[in-house]
């Protein structure tokens, strides 16, 4: 009876482990089971390694110890999956004694020919001398080649996937700032009713939020990966983008409407698909992101009107949509949430460099700014 329990175990854990690198690696779409080893994984080495960070004073050394663990996490997933099925080959040798003696009394002896026979390495010094043991010789070899292969194809896969996403993210440096407002956007655009450039921008995003929303589902690891700069974050990018669809839909031209609500559903569809995956249920902003003084600010025209007590509503209304979501990401993923209008002036990655003492730019930097964008560094 323990022989075809122990028998069962090794068949389990072989097929829980290729099952679950074919869901993660190849199935593109979203997996709702609960038992899974790269999920529980995941969960259980983000949540130590975020609360080991949480001991680092924020700043620089604290957001790269946070980027390190994407990548890094992400090897750690290929390896368990590997000695899973490593152990679970082993388990069916050492049962089944199908090595030479006296290798097949010893589990370690199986499992170190487990190992070798999965990277074909092929020593020969413990070798199978039953028909089942060269069958199992076979069968783990060929899984070893496979699985190979499929993780090397899987990681340029993922890298382009990130790499799409981060050149959109570095394209609102000069256009929202660092971190991206919503009022920095409109400011730097003009008036809420340029038609042209803010269709255009909106038709961007909407198919940069879409593609967020894709690749995000499919390979869920891409949300640990953050960006090449402390102040720019996939998060910051869907806040900017809800933000500015929400400031549209209120009091925007009427022929830019439509736009912006195509661009709210798909941003918000993305924050909300992106909670589930990650099981995160909304939260109510740590502090609140737009107060009523600074709505006036945002919808400055030519006209000068203040926003009516309706817009207003509206406006928080449609809040109320999405940053329960964002804000559940960024607490989960410690991402920073900038508001609607940024509490330091805004300063842009391009206007500074280390190595000189006055940064380029259109108009001039002062010395509040540099400071400013000094802390955000």
């Amino acid at each position: 009876m323990l022989f075809y329990l122990s028998t069962l175990l090794g068949i389990g854990l072989i097929l829980l482990a290729l099952y679950d690198a074919f869901e993660t690696l190849v199935l593109p779409r979203r997996v709702t089971r609960r038992l899974r080893i790269a999920k529980n994984y995941f969960w259980a080495t983000w949540s130590v390694w975020r609360r080991l960070c949480d001991l680092i004073k924020p700043g620089h050394a604290r957001e790269s110890t946070l980027s390190v663990f994407g990548p890094l996490s992400l090897f750690g997933l290929f390896a368990c999956w590997v000695a899973i099925i490593i152990t679970g080959f082993a388990l069916l040798h050492w049962l089944g004694n199908t090595l030479t003696p006296p290798s097949n009394r010893e589990f370690r002896q199986c499992l170190y020919h487990s190992g070798e026979t999965f990277f074909t390495l092929g020593y020969g010094d413990v070798t199978p001398v039953t028909y089942i043991g060269k069958f199992l010789a076979v069968m783990e070899a060929g899984i070893g080649f496979g699985f190979m292969a499929v993780v090397i194809g899987y990681l340029p896969v993922l890298y382009q996937a990130f790499s799409s996403r981060e050149r959109s993210i570095s394209l609102l440096d000069a256009r929202a700032g660092s971190p991206p407002t919503a009022f920095e956007l409109w400011k730097r655009f003009g008036r809420l009713a340029d038609r042209h450039e803010t269709d255009r921008f909106l038709a961007e995003w909407e198919i940069w939020s879409a593609e967020l929303l894709e690749s995000h589902l499919s390979f869920p690891v891409l949300g640990y990966y953050r960006s090449q700069h402390d102040n720019q974050s996939w998060l910051a990018a869907l806040a900017l983008v809800l933000d500015a669809s929400s400031m549209l839909l209120v009091r925007g031209a009427a022929e830019s409407q439509q736009r912006a609500r195509l661009t709210f559903a798909m941003a918000r569809h993305a924050s909300v698909d992106m909670c589930l995956v990650f099981k995160l249920p909304p939260r109510e902003p740590n502090v609140e992101r737009l107060t009523d003084d600074e709505i006036s600010r945002l919808f400055v025209g030519d006209d000068a009107r203040r926003p009516t007590a309706e817009q207003i509503r509206q406006l928080r209304e449609l809040q109320s949509l999405y940053e329960p979501f964002l804000q559940a990401l960024a607490d989960y993923f410690r991402l920073f949430l900038p508001r609607f209008v940024s509490d330091r002036p805004a300063v842009d990655n391009w206007q500074t460099s280390p190595w000189t003492s006055r940064a380029p730019r259109l108009g001039e930097l002062s010395g509040e700014d540099r400071a400013s964008n000094e802390h955000f560094r």
